[in-house]
């Protein structure tokens, strides 16, 4: 298996070239869009309103785990309006003038996706609330003795933020968005259609049995699911045994990728067997936890907590984090019953 900072389970993507994959894999249309069903349905009533009305769509805010498809759906939406989208991130808006740029470069309707959201300077979220509300910003032309303010409308346009940390997006920024959707954990069902459809693009044979294998082994994540999928399909091919991706091969490939069968990869366990074996199950601080394995605690935060928590094996309470009686039974440790 990769080494823990590239976790072939991590959400997030690993590189350049499998990013470029992803691209490749990903739906154009809210009927191609495989899962979240009640945001797309939601969705298509927004998008038909806005234009029938011929307005732009009203902002949008999409949050949830990494990995769960926030991307792909800013470019469906896009595509269903009919209009031109914009990517970038907080992190890469680092000061006013490079907004100024980004939103300079829209045409009416347009689309401008900012992902990782809650990571915007606050001087540029700022400027976004004028932008967003009556679209126009105010900037200061010159310098010193010669510095002016110039009023600069904008054509009206579409936000759409994504972040995994909706709790840290401001209240005045999180109140201008019309439509605000919770990206949920896919269902078993909806990852084995994704498996299968991806296995079709990559011209390649898999048993449903073995898509379904794939699909409850993905954490819920389509991300995951297709990196699995490729990961599986190279020792498909290089088997004699196996011109099929069927469950035999599923299991052996990731059983020796080191991914369990509920999905937890060997830093899932090790978080579980630090907690269990050093602190006697919890409850343990997030910051001690991060320490003893060795992370920053906003990427156990982030990346592997929320998982843990939603399969029930981790619990947070007051006082720190506990390996609940469901993440004792998955690592065949018994409970200990205290006095």
């Amino acid at each position: 298996m990769a080494d823990d900072d590239e976790r072939l389970v991590s959400p997030e993507p690993a590189d350049e070239g499998e990013d470029s994959i992803e691209k490749s894999l990903r739906p154009q249309t809210l009927q191609q869009y495989i899962g979240q069903d009640p945001i797309k349905h939601e969705l298509r009533v927004y998008i038909q309103a806005a234009k029938q009305r011929e307005e732009s769509l009203d902002h949008v805010l999409l949050y949830g785990p990494p990995g769960l498809g926030k991307t792909t759906m800013a470019m469906v939406i896009a595509n269903e309006m009919g209009v031109q989208i914009r990517t970038t991130s907080g992190p890469a808006i680092e000061k006013p003038g490079d907004l100024v740029a980004l939103l300079n470069e829209l045409q009416p309707g347009d689309i401008l996706f900012i992902d990782e959201i809650h990571r915007l300077p606050k001087i540029v979220e700022e400027m976004l609330y004028s932008a967003m509300e009556d679209f126009y910003i105010d900037i200061v032309v010159g310098q010193g003795p010669t510095a002016h303010p110039v009023h600069f409308p904008l054509p009206p346009f579409t936000l759409i933020g994504a972040t995994t940390r909706a709790g840290l997006l401001s209240a005045p920024l999180r109140d201008r968005f019309g439509i605000v959707e919770h990206m949920a954990y896919y269902r078993t069902e909806d990852l084995q259609e994704i498996v299968q459809r991806s296995a079709a693009i990559f011209n390649t044979t898999i048993a449903t049995e073995g898509a379904h294998e794939i699909a409850l082994r993905s954490r819920g994540t389509p991300r995951i699911a297709n990196r699995l999928l490729k990961r599986i399909r190279d020792f498909a091919e290089v088997s004699p045994d196996h011109s099929t991706i069927d469950v035999a091969i599923v299991d052996h490939a990731l059983n020796l990728l080191r991914v369990d069968s509920a999905g937890l990869d060997r830093t899932d366990i090790k978080l579980l067997r630090t907690m269990i074996d050093y602190y006697d199950g919890g409850p343990v601080g997030l910051g001690t936890l991060a320490a003893n394995v060795g992370e920053e605690t906003e990427t156990v935060a982030a990346m592997y907590e929320p998982y843990l928590l939603q399969r029930g094996y981790l619990k947070r309470t007051a006082r720190g984090r506990v390996v609940t009686a469901a993440g004792y039974e998955h690592l065949g440790i018994e409970m200990p019953h205290h006095d």
